[in-house]
């Protein structure tokens, strides 16, 4: 870098003082510091320009990141489904070969029903179970109580 100092400056602006006049200084000064905020603007459009494009490199690069992440997703996707129809179709030819033969079927497994009361109750609709008195909440011995129990009154 240039050394610049105090000393130097000084020296430097007797000479243009000299040279130039003491008339014209001001304006050549403030062109001077007018070409120098241009200039320091049109650096810092320049830096922002080239980080801008840095960022959208490194963006387009995850972009195509996360594209061939999708990519093999659905490859995977249609690979397992392509099997799975495979298989599908592998374990209902025995049952569509029964129900061709109709002197030998086949019937399923017994599989026991099991009640689902609490889903039958809790299907009901509320104002059904209002109208007929059912209870919807159930309270703890404690809780009715404590529900129930007389307000005293204060003096």
């Amino acid at each position: 870098m240039i050394d610049i100092g105090v000393t130097k400056l000084a020296i430097i602006g007797a000479i243009a003082l000299l040279v130039i006049g003491p008339e014209k200084l001001p304006g050549l000064a403030k062109t001077a510091g007018t070409l120098l905020g241009r200039a320091r603007r049109y650096v810092a459009d320049v830096k922002d320009e080239v980080n801008r494009s840095m960022e959208l490199d490194e963006l387009r690069k995850v972009k195509d990141t996360v594209e061939n992440a999708a990519r093999e997703v659905g490859n995977s996707i249609q690979t397992s489904a392509a099997e799975f129809e495979k298989s599908w179709t592998e374990s209902t030819e025995p049952a569509s070969s029964a129900l061709a033969n109709p002197m030998n079927p086949v019937f399923p497994e017994y599989r026991h029903p099991r009640k689902k009361w609490r889903v039958k109750l809790g299907a009901t609709p509320r104002w059904y179970k209002a109208r007929n008195g059912v209870r919807t909440n159930a309270l703890s011995g404690a809780a009715r109580v404590a529900r129930f129990r007389p307000t005293r009154l204060s003096r």
